[in-house]
């Protein structure tokens, strides 16, 4: 039974840090391109990055780019969000996601974790 799941949200203030966690089971994740979404409420999902099997490249929504980074753990089936510069507008639950590859569609899914910005 493939599992992902979220850890490291949590309120933080306008311009602090956090590091979002996600760890697979069932999967052997270097397998896999690995992405972070979010989603507001009353917002629709958005995606905010992702990075390929080996790490070596990530891509990044223009809202998070430069304040975000993405980076991955293949021998500890984990992948990492490094969040910084945070603001309010950042306020959302995380989610992350696995796909065989880029353009094929998000096949697993975590739960998620919420993260809230305040000013």
């Amino acid at each position: 039974q493939v599992q992902l799941v979220e850890s490291g949200g949590g309120l933080v203030q306008a311009g602090g840090s956090l590091r979002l966690s996600c760890a697979a089971s069932g999967l052997t994740s270097s397998s896999y391109v690995m992405g972070w979404f979010r989603q507001a409420p009353g917002k629709e999902r958005e995606f905010v990055g992702h990075i390929t099997r080996t790490g070596a490249s990530t891509i990044y929504a223009d809202s998070v780019k430069g304040r975000f980074t993405i980076s991955r753990d293949n021998a500890k089936n984990t992948m990492y969000l490094q969040m910084n510069s945070l603001k309010p507008e950042d306020t959302a639950v995380y989610s992350c996601a696995a796909a065989a590859r880029v353009g094929v569609g998000w096949t697993y899914w975590g739960q998620g974790t919420q993260v809230t910005v305040s000013s």
